[in-house]
């Protein structure tokens, strides 16, 4: 019989915190662990460890289980030092074939400006394989989702950011999605939807495939660009970024050169495409590369992700 705890924040369960909960499954397990979240917002930092997999999180209502926190790259540790943004997330996934349903993840941190340095503040981190997320809700603003490696898909999802909002080096497919960008207040540059930092050795980095990419009402047209490509400085093998749209609805408030180069990384060197998008933010130009019916056979869950 599949093992389940249930997380209450009045108590009426077994665990009034998340990682409680977490804290109760065994390490190494191998048979489903289901863990049914009630409504709330919990405050906490949570990990499921890499020794942990088969993992259910149920919440009970998506807008209403809400697992937060708001801490942010330039925030100082114990020694004063910067914890940076890979120490940032609400929430780090490491287990693999962990289920998440009906959730919102969330990092509360904001500041405001173009180039304030430590702005950066993850909600959701993810690194095991064969993650799995449905109906659930990412919000933030800089880097809102580290999809950092291993595999994962999202299903019927709202995300939402301003810079790189949706970032990594996982193999990750995105279906019948939304992807909301925060207004920042410019005229010409918003933004940026995408951040992927894919290996070269890798055949895929992301896909969004039936996605639809709105913005706030105040945003400018043609200011958000779809991504850029990420080369992290600390990468340990070449990085060729990959990043596809494919079926999707873009708003105006895409730029009609659609990618941009992040250092001295540029879109014409990696692989970001697109194929048969539609809505006000589409346009086919040199500068936005088109994928060929042929070249897109491949272009599945199964195909990026093998599962």
């Amino acid at each position: 019989m599949e093992k389940e705890y249930i997380v209450a924040k009045d108590g009426s369960g077994d665990f009034t915190k998340v990682q409680a909960a977490i804290d109760a499954v065994a390490c190494g397990n191998d048979q489903p662990v289901t863990i049914r979240i009630k409504k709330g917002v919990y405050k906490e930092v949570v990990t499921i460890p890499a020794e942990k997999s088969f993992i259910k999180l149920v919440g009970e209502d998506r807008e209403e289980t809400v697992i937060t926190y708001d801490n942010y790259a330039g925030m100082l540790d114990a020694n004063g030092e910067k914890i940076g943004t890979f120490r940032s997330p609400s929430v780090f996934i490491d287990g693999s074939n962990v289920t998440a349903s009906n959730l919102t993840f969330e990092n509360t941190f904001f500041q405001p400006g173009f180039d304030a340095m430590g702005r950066q503040a993850v909600a959701l981190s993810t690194t095991g394989e064969g993650n799995t997320f449905i109906n659930c809700s990412f919000k933030g603003y800089q880097d809102t989702l580290y999809a950092q490696s291993g595999s994962c898909y999202f299903l019927n999802c709202y995300l939402e950011g301003d810079v790189d909002y949706i970032f990594g080096a996982a193999h990750a497919v995105f279906e019948n999605c939304q992807l909301h960008s925060l207004d920042r207040g410019s005229k010409t540059e918003n933004g940026y939807v995408t951040a992927a930092s894919t290996k070269a050795s890798d055949a895929y980095g992301f896909l969004f495939i039936n996605c639809t990419l709105t913005a706030d009402e105040t945003m400018a047209p043609n200011s958000v660009y779809l991504g850029r490509p990420w080369h992290p400085s600390m990468r340990m093998e070449p990085v060729c970024a990959a990043t596809v749209f494919m079926h999707c609805e873009l708003g105006a408030h895409i730029r009609e050169d659609g990618w941009t180069n992040m250092h001295d990384a540029y879109p014409e060197t990696e692989r970001l495409y697109e194929y048969e998008n539609t809505g006000a933010g589409c346009q086919i130009n040199e500068k936005r590369r088109q994928l060929t019916a042929k070249e897109v056979q491949h272009c599945t869950k199964q195909g990026v992700l093998g599962w």
